[in-house]
């Protein structure tokens, strides 16, 4: 086929300012004030936005470290030319240690075989490697427990080529107000924890606590160094609790595509997979090439809506994989090549990411990380 015929290509994409990004980092970066770092969590490529591009934005910005989910995630930031510091939350897998030696990506550890595989990478490669101790203070996923954190460190001692140079935890419920009694508690045990593992030889230079919750509306929990995910992305509204300084961010991602049908529909006629919307009257609707393949999520069927000329139009019928239907009747004018927004703004109109999880019961965050790879990302400059 002559590569020429797909030059065009499908009229779907997400559009990801990056001037945004740098605004919110800002943000955080004066809210926290001198002498705590930020650590741009660019994990699940950067919540859906294009972690390449986006921690090149925040490195330029002054982010002190990045926080992604695994050592993969983090070859492709040193891939992409990122030379900060590297933290994996999830540590790393069988076989990985010594990518993560020669890479000077630091894991997270709360295994002793894990301490042990880097130390012998170390070891191997003639370096010390630094790691950071999770504590598991309330939250069950990760951690070694807060109450056998002493226990624990006095193991690591063996380990010559292991350097703990920082030591954390993450919140449950930092976002819950009626929930900062666990939060008090979380910190707490986290602070007992860091005192027994000090009390063992160790002197680690970070110790961080704040997600984009914690970082806030607890800042008594930012120790030296913040977490900040969501909230890089202008993702807050139902991450953050009301707060009555409620920071100025800015939506990072918007998802865009065009109107490729317009067709006439018949009262009692029916639209869709399974016919469960019926038209009530004569209707134009217009077919658009986006649908649950890409992360526009199916829970949107006959609930979500879209902007079209300036105007909110629902979806009528069951998003379906590839395609979406929308109820255009009212819209004056419109026409096949017609712009739809169907995530962000367009004009004076707005489709945050918290809207679109409301009406779909999830979190912000999981819409942005779902619109999927298929959908090419343009990033631009506001």
């Amino acid at each position: 086929m002559d590569d020429s015929v797909l030059k065009g290509g499908r009229p779907t994409w997400a559009e990801v300012d990056l001037d945004a990004l740098a605004w919110n980092f800002r943000a955080v970066r004066e809210r926290v004030g001198p002498g705590v770092r930020v650590m741009g969590v660019v994990k699940a490529d950067a919540y859906g936005h294009g972690a390449a591009e986006c921690a090149r934005r925040l490195e330029a910005e002054g982010a002190d470290w990045f926080g992604v989910a695994t050592p993969e995630e983090g070859l492709a930031l040193r891939r992409a030319g990122i030379t900060r510091p590297v933290l994996s939350f999830g540590g790393f897998w069988q076989g990985q240690a010594e990518a993560c030696v020669a890479e000077g990506l630091v894991p997270v550890v709360c295994r002793l075989d894990m301490a042990e595989a880097i130390d012998a990478a170390a070891r191997a490669a003639g370096v010390v490697a630094d790691v950071h101790l999770k504590v598991d203070t309330g939250m069950g996923r990760l951690g070694v427990r807060y109450d056998e954190a002493a226990e624990f460190a006095e193991r690591l001692r063996s380990f010559g080529h292991v350097r703990v140079d920082g030591l954390m935890t993450h919140f449950a419920a930092a976002d819950e107000p009626r929930r900062d009694c666990f939060t008090t508690e979380q910190l707490g045990r986290f602070r007992e924890a860091v005192a027994a593992i000090k009390a063992r030889g160790f002197n680690p230079t970070y110790e961080h606590m704040a997600n984009s919750a914690a970082t806030f509306a607890h800042p008594e929990t930012r120790g030296n160094m913040v977490r900040p995910g969501g909230v890089l992305y202008g993702l807050w509204r139902d991450v953050l609790p009301p707060l009555d300084d409620a920071p100025e961010l800015r939506p990072v991602m918007s998802l865009r595509t065009h109107v490729t049908l317009l067709k006439r529909v018949h009262a009692g006629e029916t639209l869709g997979y399974g016919c469960t919307y019926e038209a009530a009257s004569e209707m134009t609707v217009a077919t658009v090439p986006a649908g649950y393949a890409d992360g526009y999520m199916r829970a949107l069927s006959n609930r979500g809506r879209v902007i079209v000329r300036g105007q909110y139009v629902p979806v009528v019928g069951r998003v379906s994989m590839d395609l979406t239907l929308l109820d255009v009747t009212g819209v004056e004018g419109v026409r096949v090549g017609d712009r739809v927004t169907l995530l962000g703004a367009d004009g004076e109109q707005r489709l945050p990411a918290e809207d679109l999880a409301r009406t779909a019961g999830t979190l912000s965050y999981e819409i942005t990380c779902g619109i999927s790879a298929r959908v090419p990302r343009r990033h631009v400059r506001s």
